[in-house]
């Protein structure tokens, strides 16, 4: 349909319908507050489908129900509607000899997308439909925008992220996918309290952002008159939690990155991070799998999942690469031996466009090959082991080589699912990493971590040896739910003005 017919058009439509609003105020308070729904849709499916019609009948079950009007069949004396509530959908018939004459042709008056209250008795109709035969009938609030045409819901995908409102009214896929969203959370949340984890909870506001390398949001807090950060990752604190003696801690937190906005990165983001001490990274890897494992199970039913093409065995062991080894595994073109070079490393990535530092590390330029051509490649669940000391600021050194340290990125789909690794605990190795760290922000890297005296205090006293690991908990539902865009997980995602 052409944009400024259907521009007018709506309006017209709004326009009859504030009219219809106007005759409402006349005849007393359009926005009532005394109905009381006792009944919810999904609920009376659940306990009555199975009943047949005459059984049904002879029970005279009363009901009480309320939702939004999705769906109207006028015919003469008797009428259908269908209403949804926060559970599913169920039918109303409306007649004149239930109802009365005046109050149906009131109902006829109604639209689309209006929420009303019934109150009546269940049967089934000819078809076996599961209905309420209204006794009473109530208009709770007169909405004043129609709904997408048809109800076929919002084609224009941005509009569905603009509106979500509207999309959740009309969209029976995205009221159960963020439904399944909240059960994995749950799950989740579930997985760690029944094995003793403490769930936490840590600043949003911080005067130095740290736990990540990422650039901050910056606000400022008037009546202390200083500059705050809004954390990058709640790491720094949860680890304070192991130095003061809770030794299993747990967060389900917000994170805010001031990075560029794409399908798989939304400024303001969900992560599960949790802490044990004890254990190393290998205890983590373990785990995570176990913790996959029982969230599919627990909320979609299966280990086994399709994901944009791809069927995930969540149930099989996930593969355990070095950065090396899967760049030779699914780029075979590059050999053993040409990567551990560094000025092949920095040819190959000028052939791609990527920039190279003047300073060559080896570990950096084998790390970025690895993003530029491997990363996504790895749909089949596979942990990429042993990272470069170089990147890993907050990392265990590995005993035997100090030049990698003893940290796993996990990876399906082509998307990073979830960073570990044993924690440093060495106050003094800590302080100097994060004196590099300076160095490079002072160089023009904007994503570098901040010097955090506090926390090196913190490790001065003592914190036992531990593992700790970060889950994008949103990556985690666009596994689970088939997504493409973390936009289609996150109920209200950052866009630009229009």
């Amino acid at each position: 349909m052409n944009e400024t017919l259907h521009t007018e058009d709506t309006n017209k439509i709004i326009q009859e319908r504030r009219l219809k609003l106007n005759d409402l105020r006349k005849k007393g308070n359009p926005f009532p507050n005394d109905f009381r729904r006792q009944n919810f849709a999904n609920d009376l499916h659940t306990k009555f489908d199975n009943l047949d019609k005459e059984t049904l009948e002879s029970k005279n079950i009363t009901v009480s129900c309320a939702g939004r009007m999705i769906l109207k069949r006028v015919m003469g004396k008797a009428s259908f509607c269908t209403l949804i509530d926060m559970s599913g959908k169920i039918q109303i018939f409306i007649s004149d000899n239930n109802l009365g004459k005046s109050q149906h042709d009131e109902f006829k008056r109604w639209d689309l997308g209006d929420i009303i209250g019934i109150k009546g008795i269940l049967f089934k109709t000819k078809t076996g439909e599961l209905s309420v035969r209204a006794t009473e009938l109530i208009l709770i609030c007169k909405s004043l925008r129609p709904l997408p045409e048809k109800f076929h819901g919002l084609s224009d995908r941005e509009q569905r992220y603009r509106q979500r409102y509207v999309d959740l009214m009309v969209s029976e896929e995205t009221r159960q996918r963020f439904s399944l969203r909240s059960k994995i959370i749950q799950s989740i949340r579930n997985y760690f309290i029944t094995r003793n984890y403490l769930e936490v909870e840590t600043p949003m506001m911080q005067p130095i952002p740290g736990g990540a390398t990422a650039k901050p949001f910056i606000t400022h807090h008037n009546a202390l008159d200083m500059e705050l950060y809004l954390r990058i990752a709640p790491e720094l604190y949860l680890k304070r939690l192991l130095v003061g003696g809770f030794e299993q801690v747990f967060e389900i937190n917000r994170n805010f990155r001031n990075e560029g906005i794409s399908t798989k990165h939304n400024p303001e983001f969900t992560m599960l991070e949790f802490y044990i001490a004890f254990q190393d990274h290998e205890f983590l890897m373990n785990l995570t799998e176990d913790l996959i494992r029982v969230v599919s199970k627990e909320t979609i039913g299966s280990t086994k999942i399709n994901n944009q093409g791809h069927t995930i065995d969540l149930s099989k062991p996930f593969d355990r690469l070095t950065i090396t080894q899967a760049i030779s595994k699914y780029d075979e073109q590059h050999s053993p031996d040409d990567l551990v070079r560094c000025d092949y490393l920095a040819s190959e990535l000028k052939k791609l466009g990527e920039s190279v530092p003047d300073h060559q590390v080896l570990g950096i330029l084998q790390f970025q090959l690895f993003e530029a051509i491997t990363e996504s490649k790895l749909i089949q669940p596979t942990y990429i082991v042993s990272h470069p000391t170089d990147i890993s600021p907050l990392a265990r050194r590995n005993d035997k080589n100090p030049e990698i340290t003893d940290r796993f990125e996990l990876f399906i789909c082509g998307r990073e699912i979830a960073n570990g690794f044993s924690e440093l605990n060495d106050s003094e190795d800590q302080s100097n990493r994060f004196k590099s760290q300076v160095d490079a922000k002072e160089a023009g890297d904007e994503e570098a971590m901040y010097y955090d005296a506090d926390y090196i205090k913190a490790l001065e006293y003592g914190m036992p040896p531990a593992a700790g690991e970060g889950i994008g908990v949103d990556r985690l539902v666009m596994l689970l739910t088939n997504s493409a865009s973390i936009r289609d997980v996150i109920l209200f995602p950052q866009l630009r003005k229009i």
